[in-house]
């Protein structure tokens, strides 16, 4: 008979967890990390992708200190957080707190999660075929945005959509925010299920409207999910590639472009491997610092609701 070790917990489950977790170890060494060192070493050389690197040590970060097109691309990245971050999450709680607290109640659920599901529907469709689809949707000439302007005689606001240096971004915004509206509605929509129906009714009786529910009992109820949402999305702005590539390819001249997609012209079509992986660590590290700072509030705030 196995003797009980003190403490109730015997070594040989403990080494059971670490069989199960070695793969998955493993795996992200293997996935994330070796990749990850290995592009920061070519960060620090001038290599061509054939033949030897030359080190050449912190000359690609200097460069990129100066690099007028690439703090360009990271002001269009900043714009791409508003689309996919601060928008998504604004609208997304204003939905979800309307069909939870408004749809479902007043006709059913039902039909709050027929609404639901809509929303979602561009998650789900791959990048690449929304992208297509909406560059038919904002085509110049033909594009059903376009012909709709036309068809109720606004035909005077006709433009190129994605062509235009001084629209291009507003209108790869717009279809970001359509794309991304649908995931905070649906973590926020499922935070809203462990609230006490029992404050709303409360209110309700109190007399408080749609709008002081929502901004009292909603907002702080679900402000664990809120963070992150906040946080999975501003990471995703900040690696956002497919759709730049897939509708403007970081045009009209530059007008569109994104860190991410700055890296990759670097990468493949200047050749320039060396620079393009000083791009792509400098994202990297930002987005690594700002997942941990987002966890720190998020654990601070759990901390404070106790």
């Amino acid at each position: 008979m196995l003797r009980r070790v003190r403490g109730g917990h015997h070594p040989a489950r403990r080494d059971s967890y670490a069989a199960f977790l070695l793969p998955g170890t493993l795996a992200f060494l293997a996935v994330v990390i070796l990749p990850f060192a290995m592009n920061t070493g070519i960060s620090f050389t001038d290599w061509r992708g054939v033949g030897t690197p030359d080190w050449i040590g912190l000359d690609n970060y200097r460069r990129l200190a100066g690099d007028a097109a690439f703090w360009e691309s990271f002001r269009h990245s900043v714009a791409m957080v508003v689309a996919m971050a601060v928008l998504p999450t604004a609208l997304g709680l204003v939905l979800a707190a309307a069909l939870f607290d408004y749809i479902g109640k007043h006709f059913g659920s039902r039909w709050a999660a027929v609404l639901r599901a809509c929303f979602y529907l561009p998650q789900v469709l791959p990048i690449a075929v929304a992208g297509i689809v909406w560059s038919w949707i904002l085509a110049p000439e033909n594009g059903s945005l376009n012909e709709l302007l036309k068809a109720v005689g606004l035909g005077s606001l006709q433009q190129d959509w994605l062509g235009d240096p001084d629209l291009a971004l507003y209108g790869v915004m717009a279809v970001m925010v359509w794309v991304q509206i649908g995931f905070p509605l649906v973590v926020f929509m499922a935070g809203l299920q462990r609230v006490d129906p029992g404050l709303y009714e409360a209110a309700e009786l109190d007399g408080a409207g749609w709008w002081r529910r929502f901004w009292h009992i909603t907002l702080p109820q679900i402000r664990p999910e809120i963070y992150v949402v906040l946080v999975w999305c501003t990471i995703a702005a900040l690696k956002v590639f497919g759709a730049v590539y897939v509708l403007t390819k970081g045009g009209p001249g530059g007008a569109t472009n994104v860190p991410s997609y700055f890296s990759f012209q670097n990468f493949f079509e200047k050749t320039q491997v060396g620079y393009g992986s000083a791009v792509s660590t400098v994202l990297t590290a930002l987005i690594l610092a700002l997942a941990l700072a987002g966890l720190r509030l998020q654990t601070r705030a759990e901390d404070e609701d106790r």
